[in-house]
Parts: C-alpha cells; structure tokens; sequence
C-alpha cells in the first residue's frame, strides 16, 4: 500500500502540479515575444532583408490602429492605408518580381490587421491590443508564410498552453503527407497527363485536332495550378496545427484546421462551390470584412467588390485580376439563374446544396439529377478555361505585364472565350425568365 501510494503521490504531483506549472509558468510577454522571435526568423530565412517590407507593412498597420483608436471606423480607414501602401509598393518602391515573392506574407499581414480593425469596430475584440500581442499575432510562425489567416482570438486561444493528443499528432502527419502528395501530383502528373498517362488520348488519336488539343493541355496546365495550390493549403494545415492554432475545448483539445477541399472543387456542384473550398479562410475572411459590409449596395456590388479586393491582394497582375473578375461574373450568373431555375421547377438545383429539409417538391429526380451534373460539367469547363493562363510560363513573365497580359489573352482566344460567351448566354437566359 505505501508503495502504491507513492506512485499514485508522483502520479498526481507530475500531472497536477509539474505540467500545468511549466504550461502556465511563462508569462504572456514572453509568449507574444517568442511568436514575434519565431516569425522574424522565418521571414529572414525566405526573404532574407527585403522582410523589412512586411515589417513596415505591420508598424503601419498599428501606427493606424492606435492613432485612431477612439475612432469607430479603423475597418475602412485601415483597409484604404494598406491598400495605398501595396499600390505604392506595387508601383514604385521596388522591382515587381521581388516584390511578388513576398505577395503570400503581404496578404496575411493585411489580411490579419483589417480583421482585428473591424472586429474591435464591432467589439469582438474589446480594445486595442498593446505593440507586443499585435506583432506577435501578426508575426504568428504558424501562418506567416503560408497562411491560413486566422483572427486575433484563435492567435490568442493558441497561445493558451494545451496537451498534446493522438489527435494533433494525426491531423499534422496526414497534412504533411497530403501536402508532399499533391506537390508530386503538380510537379511529376498533371504536366504529362495527355497523352502518356492517358494513352487512349494520345498522339494518334487527337493528331490535327487542335481545338480537342488546346482543351486538353488547358486542363492539364489548371490540373497542376489546382494541385499546386492544394499542396501551400496543406503545408499551411501543417504548420498551423504545429504551432498550437485550432486548439479547443471540443473534439479532443483539437480543432481541425482545413483550408482547402480538393474534391469539391475538383468534382464541384457549382462554380460558387469552387470558390468557397478553394480557400475556406480567405473565403471566410472576404465574406465577413468585405461582401457583408457591401452587400448594402446590392448583391452585384458586393460580389464585384468582394472579387476587387482578393485580385488586389494577390498583387497587380493582369491574369490574376482578369481571371478573379471573370469568376466573379460567373459566379453571380450561376447562382441568380439557378436560383430562379429552382423557383421555377421548384426543384433542388440551387448552386449551394439544399438541406434535408427544404421545401422544394423535386428533389431526387432523375431530371434534377441531370441537371445538377450538366451544371458540374459546366464549371469544370469554366475551371480548365481560368485555370488555363496559369502556370509556371505566366510566373517567368511576372515582371512583364505586358507579356502577362497578352499571354492570358492569347490563352482565351485560344479557347474561343467560350466562359465568357457561354456565362452571357445563360444570363441572356435568366433575363428572359424573369
């Protein structure tokens, strides 16, 4: 008995006493200091000194958060400083080509520092955080490169010490396999898709057709841009879980941190599906800081706003913005036309999934069923012609917009601008319904 005491007395003093002080011992400037630490070496070792571009992005960024920090409008009046800021750094305070290599890190940073402007304007959070926890949730080591963005809340719920769990460890592992997956998928597949991995649509076969060919290499160049992205969202799921982000009281201490959904976008529903799995934090962030705030100026607005914002935060290049804008036009054709379709036929052919108990009489229906896949079909068609100007010719040309742009055009011409005339033939369409 006494020795199963004393087990039972070490037991408890190293679970009930040892681990929750070390856990808890550091205070919170430490905490916010290391994360600061951590992320400065991060962005020495990817930018080496051109980081102090990012860092002036973010002395800014509170510069303008405490100067008006009495104010109830830092949301806008923040947004317009670091729009202003990447415009200028954009135009004229360095080359564009280095200026594109710190695109991810710039994005992050404002994305981080509009989020906390607007929840402190809605009261989210309660006031201005000091230097110190805002350089360290700016600086975050988990989403500093790669992303995901993450609001002030989660960077300060990461920093709460917790267990470790069988959980977090799976959930990083497979991150990281399903990252190095779909790297070799982008790399070593998609480029040689037709006609070595598909030999019944090899070169004999598809000889002298050419439109069948452009069609053909488009969908392999948007099946490596698709696997490429799919491989910096799983690197962004692994280095975020790694760094403590996602942590909750539910689901086993472990939140589960997804970015992106490769099946929905590559088998997807609608184009709207696309754009909502394509990037689940960005999508979330656009939707709460950007489309809600102007959906007062009309639906149409909002989205080509919302659209505005993401091209400009990928940088001033003419594909990205010329392929962003083109989505959004797409996206708000097929939702207000199947919209009205379900009205019609009072069916579920909505562009977001019905849920179970909606009040649409046809539901699973063949027809219902032919028509969803027809619209499936279509945003695949709309996928392979915006995905077909991307690729690793367009990164060479990034310095030359000129040689950018008409490279895109060229691509779509290529492809008879078939997004384009189709996306006005079915909002001819939705007009006629009306």
């Amino acid at each position: 008995m006494g020795a199963l005491s004393r087990q039972v007395f070490f037991r408890e003093l190293g679970s009930g006493c040892l681990l929750p002080t070390v856990q808890q011992g550091p205070p919170s400037f430490v905490k916010h200091l290391s994360t600061v630490a951590g992320g400065f070496y991060t962005l020495y070792l990817f930018f080496e000194l051109h980081m102090i571009w990012v860092v002036l992005l973010s002395l800014l960024c509170y510069l303008i958060l405490f100067l008006c920090r009495h104010s109830s409008s830092r949301g806008p009046f923040l947004s317009i400083t670091i729009l202003i800021y990447l415009l200028l750094g954009e135009l004229h305070m360095m080359d564009t080509t280095t200026w594109h290599k710190m695109r991810g890190s710039q994005m992050v940073v404002a994305m981080k520092a509009v989020s906390l402007a607007f929840d402190l304007d809605k009261g989210t959070v309660e006031k201005v955080p000091s230097p110190l926890e805002f350089m360290g949730y700016i600086y975050f080591v988990g989403t500093l490169i790669f992303g995901p963005w993450i609001s002030f809340n989660s960077y300060m719920d990461a920093l709460e010490s917790q267990k470790l769990s069988l959980s977090w460890f799976i959930k990083t592992f497979s991150s990281c396999v399903k990252s190095q997956l779909c790297l070799l998928v982008s790399n070593c597949v998609a480029p040689y898709l037709f006609p070595y991995f598909i030999p019944v649509l090899g070169n004999k076969l598809l000889r002298n057709k050419k439109r069948k060919m452009r069609w053909l290499q488009a969908y392999e160049n948007t099946l490596s841009f698709h696997f490429s992205n799919y491989f910096v969202s799983f690197l962004g799921e692994t280095t975020t879980t790694l760094a403590g982000a996602g942590f909750t009281e539910e689901k086993d201490n472990l939140k589960d941190i997804t970015i992106a959904k490769p099946l929905n976008v590559e088998l997807p529903r609608s184009m709207v599906d696309v754009v909502t799995s394509w990037n689940l934090p960005m999508s979330r962030w656009l939707n709460s800081y950007v489309f809600s705030k102007a959906l007062k100026y009309g639906s149409f607005t909002a989205i080509i706003l919302t659209y505005t914002a993401s091209a400009l935060l990928h940088g001033l290049s003419f594909h990205i913005g010329a392929g962003l804008l083109t989505l959004g036009f797409i996206t708000y054709v097929e939702h207000v036309f199947r919209k009205r379709l379900s009205v019609l036929l009072n069916a579920c052919v909505l562009s977001k999934r019905c849920p179970s108990d909606c009040k649409h009489r046809h539901k699973k229906e063949m027809w219902v069923y032919l028509i969803n896949g027809a619209f499936s079909l279509l945003a695949l068609l709309h996928l392979t012609y915006l995905g077909s100007v991307f690729g690793s010719s367009t990164d060479d040309m990034d310095s030359d917009e000129e040689g950018v742009a008409s490279h895109t055009i060229q691509k779509w011409t290529q492809l008879s601008w078939t997004s384009h005339w189709l996306t006005f033939a079915l909002w001819v369409f939705y007009r006629l319904t009306l």
